[in-house]
């Protein structure tokens, strides 16, 4: 099988299931966030100026939206799934969203912070440097951008990687492409190279712990 064919396979799925399967009934059946999550998105506010902007890169549903917006700072959304967008709407119709992937961010030094949350996992290891590169040009200098990244517990990981390539599927190291649908769990030592090779610098980390998973929760800022 073709990687490249089944990895765009692999996004027109995610982007459907997101659609159709998860944005009606997200919010009530999604597991909240940790308190990790709420502090890390307040440590990035607390960096943000009055009236600042942050991008909320995807999104979903505009969990964090009401957050920033109480902490008199804008907010804008972005996110791949129209179908979570459309919750996103109905929540908070003052919010400017926009229909758009990781991986065609546009944006140049339009915020002064941004976050990207619980979304990582979904980006392939071929489109981490350009995401991570796009999210950074977001940012105006110094600012601040807030990202997790998904763990799995190693014998997991294999396990899963081991029936994905019985089943035939391209899959590289740290990647699952069955049953749930596809996620990437990059070892830490390569995140580190990938957020210093985008030009950011990690001021703060931390982890919180999930049901079968955890995350590592980055906070970093933009280096001239």
């Amino acid at each position: 099988m073709d990687r490249g064919a089944w990895l765009q396979e692999c996004r027109r799925i995610a982007e459907e299931r997101f659609d159709t399967l998860f944005a009606p009934t997200y919010d009530r059946d999604e597991a909240p966030a940790s308190p990790t999550h709420w502090r890390c998105v307040a440590a990035v506010i607390d960096r943000c100026p009055p009236g600042g902007r942050i991008l909320d890169a995807a999104c979903g549903t505009g969990r964090y939206f009401g957050m920033i917006l109480q902490a008199g700072r804008q907010v804008v959304g972005v996110d791949q799934s129209g179908g979570m967008l459309t919750e996103a709407r109905a929540k908070h119709p003052e919010v400017t969203v926009e229909k758009v992937g990781l991986q065609e961010l546009t944006f140049v030094a339009e915020f002064d912070a941004a976050i990207c949350v619980d979304a990582m996992e979904n980006v392939f290891p071929e489109d981490w440097p350009t995401v991570l590169a796009n999210l950074r040009r977001t940012l105006r200098d110094g600012g601040h951008l807030y990202l997790t990244v998904e763990r799995i517990d190693q014998q997991k990981l294999t396990a899963a990687y081991d029936e994905a390539t019985a089943a035939g599927l391209p899959v590289l190291p740290g990647e699952t492409g069955r049953g749930g649908g596809y996620h990437y769990y990059p070892a830490p030592e390569q995140v580190a190279a990938w957020v210093s090779g985008a030009g950011l610098r990690v001021v703060e980390e931390a982890t919180s712990e999930g049901t079968g998973y955890s995350y590592l929760h980055l906070l970093t800022q933009a280096s001239s």
